[in-house]
C-alpha cells in the first residue's frame, strides 16, 4: 500500500476530487495548509504599501491507495491540478505497513 501526499493549489482541489472519483477513489484526507516552494510568495500591494506574502494557501490531500492504483492516481492528480505556473504543487509517496478500520477491525487492502 502506499500513501499519497499531494500539496495542490486550493482552486484545483474540486477538479482533482471529481477526477478521483470517476477513477474510484473516494476516500481521502484534505487538510487547509500554507507553505512554500520555487514559488517564494508573491509580492503584492495594499493601500500603498509593499508586502511580501511568502506561505500561500495551499491544499494538502492525502490518499492511501493499493500499489497497483499508485500510478493511476498520481497521474490523475497531475492531469487536474496541473496549471503549468510555478506553484502547482508536489506529490510525496510513502509506503504504509498497515491500515486497520477502527469499526470493523479490518486490516490492510480490505481497510482501505
Amino acid at each position: 500500500m502506499k500513501r499519497i501526499t499531494a500539496v495542490i493549489r486550493r482552486e484545483k482541489l474540486e477538479d482533482v476530487k471529481y477526477a478521483l472519483e470517476l477513477e474510484g477513489i473516494e476516500g481521502m484526507t484534505v487538510t487547509d495548509v500554507r507553505g512554500r516552494g520555487q514559488q517564494m510568495g508573491i509580492r503584492e500591494s495594499y493601500r500603498g504599501m509593499d508586502y511580501c506574502v511568502d506561505l500561500l494557501p495551499k491544499v494538502e490531500l492525502e490518499i492511501v491507495v493499493d500499489s497497483g492504483d499508485l500510478e493511476r492516481v498520481v497521474e490523475t492528480i497531475i492531469e487536474n491540478a496541473r496549471t503549468g505556473d510555478i506553484g502547482d504543487g508536489k506529490i510525496f509517496i510513502s509506503d504504509v505497513e498497515d491500515v486497520v478500520r477502527i469499526r470493523t477491525g479490518e486490516r490492510g487492502e480490505k481497510a482501505i
